[in-house]
């Protein structure tokens, strides 16, 4: 049913924005609210009252005088309620709790050995329990749960592939749900990354970014004038399975020469395990010693991360690429290789406008951007979207 302008929705219209308004900006008055929203006094007072009953805002004391009487402060109750925010990998569960401001509060790592959707949503239950367990006393409690999957997610939350878990068609959401009592939001981790960085990290004041996810495989967040770009069926963003390499290495996807395998955690550690190196970690641990061996091979990943960044370039001329997941603790020793690649691949005009940074989050873009899909679906019964 299509929405008309009656007086709810105009009222609804009017306290979306004097929430948001709140939440950006406080410690404001209600004359600072109504001068800023261009709002009558009465309708921002009216709807103050309303948000405080709510209890999402709350007066703090009196300000400074312009003049006549201190006014009253209006502050945002950011601890009104709390949200969940699960990264799963493929090796690991990462999951927060998180403030209504996206603001870490608890956290807690699971190591995962083996794919099993049952045995994966079971530690995925037992982490959200022990963080909600956690959590402070508050109006709302838990608000919701956000997952971010390495995988192509339907609108539905049913994750229809996620090649590097061996899950096809998971109806996760539903799943979750049922086991935790309270509403589930489910997106592909790279989105979730891009959210992330656009809500809290180095995204904040860009406009059109592509977020990459550089962990075990390699997915894309594609933001265009702030907004997540998903695709007519919401599976945009599975770049790390382009082909670079006409008949290059099987992949789990079933092609061969995807992007992934050259560029990912997996495909420098296909390469570590020939040294001896088992682990990321020790990987990491040898090139701080300055390991020739393992200095190389983060040159190599480095260069062929280039290669696709070129192509991310040429394509979408975006302002701005994050690179985020596990790839950024390697930073220091793959960003030349990257930037050489990029130069010598991309067209110059295109590459005079991009920046090519790493995820201001670390590994925690993904976790904070499922968080803020629970924390925006927790708003959405009040809000319009303007």
């Amino acid at each position: 049913m299509q929405t008309t302008g009656d007086q709810h929705l105009v009222k609804k219209i009017n306290k979306t924005i004097v929430l948001d308004t709140i939440i950006k900006h406080s410690p404001l008055s209600r004359a600072q609210l109504s001068d800023m929203t261009g709002l009558h006094k009465g309708t921002v007072s009216t709807l103050v009252n309303e948000l405080i009953d709510e209890k999402l805002v709350y007066e703090i004391g009196l300000g400074r005088s312009s003049g006549g009487r201190k006014p009253v402060m209006l502050v945002f109750h950011k601890t009104a309620g709390y949200a969940v925010g699960v990264d799963l990998g493929v090796r690991y569960i990462l999951a927060v709790l998180t403030d209504l401001e996206g603001r870490i509060v608890g956290e807690l790592q699971l190591d995962l050995e083996g794919g099993e959707p049952e045995g994966v949503l079971k530690l995925v239950e037992e982490a959200v329990h022990s963080l909600k367990a956690g959590a402070p006393p508050s109006p709302y409690g838990i608000v919701g749960a956000g997952i971010g999957v390495a995988g192509i997610v339907d609108d539905n939350g049913i994750v229809l592939l996620a090649p590097n878990l061996g899950w096809e068609n998971v109806e996760l959401q539903r799943l979750l749900q049922e086991k935790l009592g309270f509403p589930v939001a489910i997106d592909n981790e790279a989105n979730a990354g891009a959210l992330g960085e656009l809500q809290y990290g180095a995204a904040r004041e860009a406009s059109d970014i592509v977020y990459l996810s550089v962990g075990t495989g390699i997915g894309a967040g594609i933001v265009i004038g702030r907004q997540l770009m998903k695709g007519s069926g919401g599976f945009s963003g599975e770049i790390g399975h382009t082909t670079i390499e006409t008949n290059g290495k099987k992949c789990r996807c079933g092609n061969k020469g995807c992007w992934e395998q050259y560029a990912s955690e997996s495909s420098v550690m296909e390469k570590a395990r020939t040294l001896g190196i088992g682990k990321f970690d020790e990987l990491i641990a040898l090139a701080r010693r300055e390991s020739p061996e393992a200095v190389r091979l983060f040159h190599e990943v480095g260069e062929s991360l280039g290669i696709g960044i070129a192509n991310i370039v040429n394509t979408f001329n975006p302002e701005l690429i994050l690179i985020g997941n596990q790839m950024t603790r390697a930073e220091q020793w793959i960003r030349n290789p990257i930037e050489r690649a990029v130069a010598h691949r991309s067209l110059p005009y295109s590459r005079q406008q991009a920046q090519i940074r790493f995820a201001s989050l670390d590994t925690h873009s993904a976790v904070l951007g499922a968080a803020h899909h629970a924390i925006s679906a927790f708003f959405s019964k009040d809000r319009v979207t303007l």
